[in-house]
């Protein structure tokens, strides 16, 4: 069974608007102003003759998910009535991006588009999963192969802003990954909780994190890789042969490690991290900056869901802030 969209591992993601992005590239044709233009696509460039069944698809609590059956094969759609195509468009960017890659598997992406009425939509590769989700291995060396695969020559950064959950994330580019972690992750979040919560100690004490962090990247060598963003169980399945596909990302390009950040959530075992690290070896200092990586969905779950997380998230500042002795 499809899964619909993003969500958290434990309780389910409010139905925020994304606001604050900046122009996005039209990479992806919007759909004419037809009074169904998912319909349309799907009976002219999907090349579809007719629709044989809708069913509806579970598993996300943000979009609506359907199972387009046609003559000319199955359709995965996600529609939103509340917003406009940025979301999504980010979402088909990023999936986009891991497809050319051509190393583990994900829906390709077919088109984004606008409903006359308001509200957006996505139509996408079906993949018929039902598998077994006993693979680590294999999940952990494509994504290594991804990651190898999926370079930037324009640093650290997304072609557009794109979201995390329905949290907006930032994805200027910059040459400098402990800056554009600090800036665009960390702070980010950091100032969120503060807005929204008036959290002045989380801001000020993970500020100080941020300022001293540096040390924790001493004899690394940063390339931006291609990364999925928010890999926990939610967004891996497996297909009918048990290949490992990744779904509903939230990319950009960045520091290899920061995509087990969602590890707290994502049930990786001792297999894939070995897998993965016979592609992509550890790097020094590994151990003390996994809890770095963990504290940016931390923050967001603190921010989209509340207090609950508060306190994870306070730790692992804590915890550095003594290990960094400042």
């Amino acid at each position: 069974m499809a899964v619909a969209s993003l969500s958290s591992c434990f309780s389910a993601r409010p139905n925020l608007l994304l606001c604050n992005l900046s122009p996005r590239p039209k990479i992806f044709a919007m759909a004419a102003m037809s009074e169904d233009p998912i319909r349309e696509w799907i009976l002219t460039q999907g090349k579809a003759t007719q629709i044989t069944k809708i069913g509806s698809v579970g598993g996300g609590c943000i979009n609506l998910a359907s199972h387009y059956h046609t003559d000319a094969g199955s359709f995965f759609v996600k529609t939103n009535r509340s917003i406009g195509p940025a979301m999504f468009e980010g979402e088909a960017l990023g999936l986009e991006a891991m497809y050319e890659t051509r190393t583990i598997r994900v829906p390709k992406p077919h088109k984004v588009g606008e409903f006359p009425t308001g509200g957006s939509y996505i139509i996408m590769e079906f993949i018929d999963f039902g598998g077994s989700r006993g693979n680590q291995a294999e999940l952990g060396r494509k994504l290594a192969e991804m990651h190898k695969a999926g370079k930037s020559s324009k640093g650290f950064g997304f072609e557009v802003d794109n979201t995390i959950g329905s949290t907006p994330q930032i994805n200027t580019w910059s040459s400098d990954w402990i800056e554009f972690y600090g800036e665009k992750r960390l702070g980010y979040q950091l100032k969120l909780a503060r807005d929204q919560y008036g959290d002045s100690a989380i801001y000020q004490k993970g500020h100080t994190l941020i300022q001293n962090m540096a040390s924790l990247f001493e004899n690394v060598v940063i390339e931006p890789c291609l990364l999925h963003g928010d890999l926990w169980s939610g967004n891996i399945a497996y297909d009918k042969n048990s290949e490992p596909v990744i779904l509903d990302p939230a990319c950009y390009y960045g520091h290899n490690e920061a995509d087990f950040g969602m590890s707290w959530c994502a049930g990786f075992g001792e297999s894939f991290y070995n897998a993965y690290f016979k592609v992509m070896p550890k790097q020094p200092g590994y151990e003390k900056r996994r809890d770095l990586y963990l504290l940016y969905h931390y923050l967001n779950h603190y921010n989209l869901f509340g207090s609950g997380y508060r306190s994870s998230a306070m730790s692992i500042i804590d915890d550095y802030l003594r290990m960094l002795k400042v």
